[in-house]
């Protein structure tokens, strides 16, 4: 799998997925929700209803890739209390997730810039 900073975005669909669905499903469900470019440089993020296992979609200048990840004994932490059925992640976001940490609660520090030091 590449690196994940070589993708322009990252699409993590929130709702549970049918996890049985290949390619070809979800490459029709990343086009019937308007989630974002297919063929571009994006990642696509899946998971079912017991959250032991995710899906990443993508599409590599020949083909698309399918990578998948399964638990043995935990859960991913899964974003609940958004609206959205899309949410956007960050490169950073997507390490924390498959570390088992839950990325929505888990912040950076802020960068400053300043324009004079003392």
């Amino acid at each position: 799998m590449k690196s994940f900073s070589e993708f322009q975005r990252i699409y993590l669909h929130r709702d549970r997925v049918d996890m049985r669905k290949g390619i070809n499903g979800l490459s029709a469900l990343i086009s019937d929700m308007e989630m974002g470019d297919l063929m571009g440089s994006n990642l696509f993020i899946f998971s079912g209803r017991r959250k032991n296992s995710i899906k990443i979609l993508y599409f590599d200048k020949s083909g698309f890739c399918l990578w998948q990840k399964r638990l043995e004994k935990d859960r991913f932490k899964w974003p609940k209390k958004i609206d959205n059925e899309v949410v956007e992640l960050s490169t950073e976001q997507l390490g924390w997730l498959l570390d088992g940490l839950d990325y929505t609660k888990m912040k950076p520090f802020e960068s400053l810039q300043y324009e004079a030091f003392c």
